[in-house]
């Protein structure tokens, strides 16, 4: 797997993740916030299948 998400982009979704996930531990919001682990994963690895999918790269990195 190439890393392409960006190092703003890691950063964004970390926080996004962490704050859904806080929020859906508190018992804050619905269920369908745990779908923050999506954008912690995705931040944390480096790589997003989605972006894979559609062809877009926000890493910074020279392509091979």
């Amino acid at each position: 797997m190439k890393s392409n998400v960006g190092s703003m982009d890691k950063i964004l979704r970390i926080v996004a993740g962490i704050v859904l996930l806080a929020l859906a531990i508190m018992g804050i919001g619905t269920p369908w916030t745990y779908i923050g682990i999506v954008p912690l994963v995705t931040g944390v690895m480096g790589w997003c299948p989605a972006y894979t999918l559609l062809g877009v790269n926000t890493c910074p990195m020279k392509k091979q």
